[in-house]
């Protein structure tokens, strides 16, 4: 149980409900555990009668309805007890549920972009979905049912041996067997358990991604062969749910057979006793009854050894991310005042997953309320600079400064939540218009809204739809296309009012026309900001304040558009070439 380990903290933050829960699960078996010595001195009583040791009848049918009577109360108080102990337990392990899934979303939000490159979305949130159900299983109600059957064996043990020690070390004899049974069962389940959690991520990837992509399954007509993938992938994790089913099914049966024979030996044994005069024919029914009641919590050793060994496997898959440390860290918690200007000094960049260098030695600078574009072909590193400003990765070599500052040195969320950022590939979500735009600023009102929406040019698309702003968008906003999801991006960005404005090749999908109300609306809103525009395309960039051309990671050309149409080489073998395509 080392990874359950983690969740120890969690015990000490509730420890007051956990102990009042275990004083009440004692309170509830106490109680529970006084009907059998009731019903055994209510035989007794009777044999006595028999026996002539009684003679009054009154006296025994007095006896026998005081018994009754209190059978009845220590019933109702016991199951009060139990109510009041499930109160206590089940809800700690809702709220250690709670708490659980917030550390790893928050762990989530903390982990770097390499991160997310190498681990699968949909294993990411079977991790945060399934696995923390199954450790929620642990700390609720196998604590639980594992300290009512602690409970109930102290308490009726103890019992049973007032009434009689030798019957009662005769009652144990089937437990060795069952401590092993449980011992060798146990690891095989945490070994499936394991694997069935495995297969359930793969499970919910598959699906994840294929639901995704249905478009391009669709426009291939490849649906056959998905489903038969399906099919395969499903099969395999059935056969692994039932590999964990059938050790999990020996269980109960085993148990059953163990106080099935506790049951013989407590008659044979008893028997035997009794015609020897070493107990009172009460003794037999109250042990006949405690090994019965006692049937459920051994019973349930199986169930709660399969809930531990099932939740150890998922934590253990919990803590691997839990336990990742961040490639970038914010090590300035206090606030950094951002300007604006940028400089990359002698800057080299090695994607640690492909070991791909985009940059190599880039060194440029950027004034605070200039424009900077960046043009390339692809491949060239032209969004490397993009993610090193953002620090969605650190340089492997030389340093990025923000107003003078090394990045690194500068509070991580600040400098983020100064830059308005356009990807090549925006992201929607599936709400309203309205709200997307407002992801940028939540407090936006109406007018701010439309005049993002006006600035970014999608304005008079969006009045046409019959929702206007209310219309809500599908999954990753493909109810629009490529350009509208382009252009509400870009409405977003502006709207953050942020001291950067980055537009990764964010008007690739939209007509020259489009394109060039676009950019003449974003040199006047930006004009007291830093924008940096990387481009295919030289009408994106001619207006910018200074222009460089990356090519396999390094700066090939920089300087102005007048200058640079002049020199020999990319830029102007581009312009040439954009140059016809409009004419044609």
């Amino acid at each position: 149980m080392k990874a359950l380990q983690y969740l120890n903290k969690y015990f000490i933050k509730y420890k007051w409900r956990l102990l009042l829960g275990v004083f009440i699960t004692v309170l509830a078996k106490i109680f529970t555990l006084k009907i059998p010595d009731f019903v055994g001195d209510s035989l007794n009583v009777v044999e006595d009668y028999q026996l002539g040791k009684i003679t009054e009848l009154e006296e025994v049918k007095s006896i026998l309805l005081k018994n009754i009577l209190l059978i009845i109360a220590v019933t109702l108080i016991g199951g009060f007890f139990t109510f009041l102990m499930r109160q206590t337990i089940i809800v700690m392990s809702r709220l250690i549920e709670f708490d659980l899934k917030n550390e790893i979303y928050q762990q989530y939000q903390r982990l770097s972009l390499n991160f997310y490159k190498q681990n699968r979305t949909g294993d990411l949130m079977n991790r945060i979905s399934e696995d923390v159900s199954k450790v929620r299983m642990y700390v609720g109600p196998s604590i639980m049912y594992s300290l009512n059957m602690l409970v109930s064996f102290v308490i009726g043990f103890t019992q049973m041996y007032a009434i009689s020690p030798k019957l009662t070390l005769y009652t144990m004899i089937p437990f060795p067997v069952l401590s092993v049974s449980v011992f060798i069962l146990s690891k095989q389940i945490n070994k499936r358990s394991t694997v069935v959690q495995q297969y359930l991520s793969k499970l919910t990837t598959f699906n994840q991604e294929f639901f995704s992509g249905i478009n391009v399954v669709k426009s291939y007509a490849i649906e056959e062969v998905v489903i038969k993938n399906f099919d395969d992938l499903a099969d395999a994790s059935k056969e692994k749910n039932i590999n964990l089913y059938k050790v999990q099914a020996l269980f109960f049966p085993l148990m059953i057979l163990l106080i099935g024979i506790s049951n013989v030996i407590v008659l044979y044994v008893g028997g035997r006793l009794y015609i020897d005069g070493e107990i009172q024919v009460g003794a037999i029914g109250a042990f006949v009854m405690y090994v019965n009641i006692l049937t459920w919590p051994v019973a349930v050793v199986g169930w709660v050894t399969s809930m531990v060994q099932q939740a150890e496997a998922s934590q253990e898959r919990i803590n691997e991310f839990l336990q990742q440390v961040p490639e970038i860290k914010n090590t300035n918690e206090g606030i950094t005042e951002i300007e604006g200007e940028i400089e990359f000094k002698h800057v080299s960049l090695t994607y640690e997953d492909t070991n791909i260098t985009a940059l190599k030695d880039v060194s440029f600078k950027v004034d605070k309320g200039e424009t900077l574009a960046v043009l390339g072909k692809t491949g060239s590193g032209k969004s490397s600079i993009i993610n090193l400003i953002s620090r969605l990765y650190d340089t492997t070599e030389g340093a990025v400064f923000v107003d003078g500052k090394n990045i690194k040195d500068c509070n991580l969320y600040d400098i983020r939540n100064q830059i308005g950022f356009v990807p090549q590939e925006p992201f929607l979500f599936s709400d309203s218009i309205e709200n997307n735009i407002k992801f940028g600023k939540e407090d936006a009102t109406k007018e701010e809204i439309i005049e993002a929406a006006k600035n970014a040019v999608i304005h008079d698309n969006i009045i046409d739809f019959k929702e206007g702003y209310n219309t809500i968008l599908g999954e990753r906003g493909v109810t629009l296309s490529g350009g509208q999801k382009q252009r509400t991006s870009i409405a977003r960005a502006i709207i953050k009012d942020p001291k950067i404005l980055i537009f990764d090749d964010c008007l690739s999908a939209v007509d020259t026309e489009t394109e060039e109300r676009i950019l003449s609306n974003l040199e006047r809103v930006s004009s007291d900001k830093t924008t940096l525009i990387i481009s295919h395309r030289v009408s994106s960039a001619k207006n910018a304040d200074k222009i460089i051309v990356l090519d396999e990671g390094k700066i090939i050309q920089q300087g102005v558009h007048n200058q640079l149409v002049k020199e020999e080489g990319y830029y102007k073998e581009l312009y040439e070439q954009q140059l016809l395509e409009k004419e044609i």
